[in-house]
């Protein structure tokens, strides 16, 4: 199956939750409300024709001045039919949140902290959503596009000294 008549089967069972389809050198972008983002993905897993089995990746995205600042976008592959989709789910600043895919795709799990950990997107139902690449102490979600690019001026990591003291015979040692 082609990835357009996947958008359109999207389209059709889900005529009010589909915001636009884009294709982009051969491939099809299927913008949705974030509201039914589990009843969409379990059709693109359950449909026998379509079996998106496989998540190859889900990201975060930030947008700021748009009415839904972030998306959070699937990409979706079905390797028994060897066909692809990507997805991307609209969320608006105000409420960054939306229910995880975890059910789903057990893979999600480790994406959806990332995203979490460095856009603040909430994802509802998540089994462990915990920091994963920035400590547990660090203030701020630093792909955001307003994050500023030298870190926070107004105070400086905590464990700072700590990475100093651990690296500070690199040199002597070759190793940096």
């Amino acid at each position: 199956m082609e990835p357009l008549e996947i958008a359109n089967r999207i389209r059709d069972k889900f005529p009010l939750e589909v915001a636009d389809i884009k294709t982009f050198r051969d491939q099809v972008f299927v913008s949705v409300k974030s509201g039914k983002i589990i009843d969409i993905c379990r059709y693109l897993y359950e449909d026998p024709d379509i079996f998106m089995n496989f998540l190859s990746d889900l990201c975060g995205v930030d947008y700021p001045g748009r009415t839904h600042r972030f998306e959070v976008v699937y990409s979706l592959y079905s390797i028994k039919h060897n066909h692809r989709i990507i997805l991307k789910a609209l969320i608006l600043e105000d409420n960054p949140a939306i229910d995880s895919v975890v059910q789903i795709w057990s893979g999600a799990n480790w994406h959806e902290r990332e995203a979490c950990d460095m856009y603040g997107i909430v994802f509802n139902g998540h089994p462990d959503l915990r920091r994963i690449l920035m400590p547990d102490d660090w203030e701020g979600f630093p792909l955001r596009k307003d994050y500023p690019l030298k870190g926070r001026e107004d105070r400086e990591y905590r464990g700072l000294e700590e990475l100093k003291e651990l690296h500070a015979h690199d040199r002597d040692w070759n190793i940096g």
